[in-house]
């Protein structure tokens, strides 16, 4: 459906210098696709005047309100994408909308940098630091999120200090100041410490609790996977079989919580722990980390905390398993960020959700041809703008506030 638009007006203003009563130069068609009318695309067809200025010397065209300059779709067709653009895949959106998934993309992109442009970081205290990649094993992106308000506030390519100074500046463009975030969550990655040490001087460092874990369950499944292609004949005479049915329990009994074992697990664990088996020692030292994390949230005492970890730390470097010694050189390294870590109650278990999501969008979408693109969508789905678009097809007003007259 088409709609013709008019503008009767014999002289306006100048768009560039705002000078009153300037004469109109010629009137250019220009046509904009609306919100569909029912079923059907509609059109607006306007011709728009362009201001020939006495004062400047510029000949513009004038500025619509019913569309941003330079923009083939009105504003509230552009809000509607955007909407559906946080929820499905861009292509899909596209389909939906009948446009190509390009024409979305320059419109996300150029929403959320303008939208980004206003926010306000002034009150970032807490951040998160973690990475997530564009495609398996490589491309990284490097987030950063508020975990306070749990948003993301920054990203950008790269996993190198680099990306922590670049943080910071965008903080302060955004009204933030580095000198007053508190605290930095993070995982092991020492290329992010140096540029925390370099551009967030007052940051105390905490590592994640899940990541030192992640190391221990990792260490864990070293030792198992040596021991069980080297040593066959040692798991058969501990588990009494060393079929693949037995080895695949005892391999997921290792990596879960004893209350989640199955019949199975609860089986070959039983058999792990009366063997002499490097597996079954390797297991010990990761439950006896867990209990030392339980021990530190249970009694928040910094003091208990590091002795207890300082006596695991001395048994793991003692327990003649190369990964685990070679986990403890590595928490010794940064042993007061780990026990931080173990009395602030906080994680980056909301980053790694957040990068989870990522991931999922990415899976849907089939990939993201660029960095930027997912980046942007990032920014767009958990940034938490304020200044982004509204939902046209949302009530604006409660159904039961509108008044609604009656023809008779």
């Amino acid at each position: 459906m088409d709609f013709d638009l008019t503008c009767d007006a014999k002289r306006l203003a100048c768009p560039v210098c705002g000078l009153l009563d300037q004469g109109i130069h010629d009137r250019q068609k220009r046509q904009w696709r609306h919100l569909d009318f029912f079923q059907y695309e509609a059109w607006l067809h306007a011709e728009v005047p362009r201001v020939a200025c006495s004062d400047c010397g510029k000949t513009t065209q004038a500025q619509v309100p019913w569309a941003r300059e330079g923009s083939g779709f009105t504003a509230l067709f552009e809000a509607l994408a955007l909407s559906l653009c946080r929820e499905l895949p861009v292509r899909q959106a596209a389909a939906l909308l009948r446009c190509t998934d390009k024409q979305l993309w320059r419109r996300i992109e150029h929403y959320v940098d303008e939208a980004r442009s206003l926010d306000d970081m002034s009150a970032v205290r807490v951040i998160g630091i973690d990475e997530t990649s564009l495609r398996k094993g490589q491309d990284y992106i490097t987030v950063v999120h508020d975990l306070d308000k749990k948003r993301l506030l920054f990203a950008c390519e790269g996993r190198d200090h680099q990306t922590v100074v670049n943080f910071a500046q965008d903080l302060q463009a955004h009204g933030g100041e580095p000198g007053k975030v508190a605290h930095v969550c993070q995982d092991m990655s020492a290329a992010y410490a140096k540029g925390v040490a370099q551009a967030l001087t007052q940051a105390q460092i905490s590592y994640d609790r899940f990541h030192v874990v992640a190391m221990a369950n990792e260490a864990m499944d070293e030792v198992r996977r040596h021991e069980t292609s080297t040593q066959p004949q040692a798991i058969k005479a501990a588990l009494g079989d060393n079929d693949r049915k037995l080895l695949k329990s005892l391999t997921w009994g290792m990596r879960r919580n004893p209350d989640g074992w199955s019949v199975n697990q609860t089986n070959a664990m039983h058999w792990l722990q009366h063997s002499t088996l490097r597996s079954a020692r390797a297991w010990r030292l990761k439950m006896a980390l867990r209990t030392v994390y339980a021990n530190a949230a249970r009694h928040n005492n910094a003091t208990q905390a590091k002795s207890e970890l300082k006596a695991w730390l001395s048994w793991a470097t003692r327990c003649r398993l190369a990964p685990f010694k070679k986990l403890a050189r590595t928490l010794k390294q940064r042993l007061d960020g780990v026990v931080r870590g173990m009395l602030d109650n906080r994680s980056n278990a909301y980053v790694e959700a957040m990068n989870g999501l990522l991931q999922q969008a990415k899976r849907a979408a089939r990939g993201f041809r660029t960095a930027r693109n997912f980046i942007a969508i990032a920014y767009l789905r958990m940034s938490k703008l304020k200044h982004l678009p509204s939902n046209p097809l949302e009530r604006a007003v409660p159904k039961s506030n509108v008044l609604i007259h009656r023809c008779l």
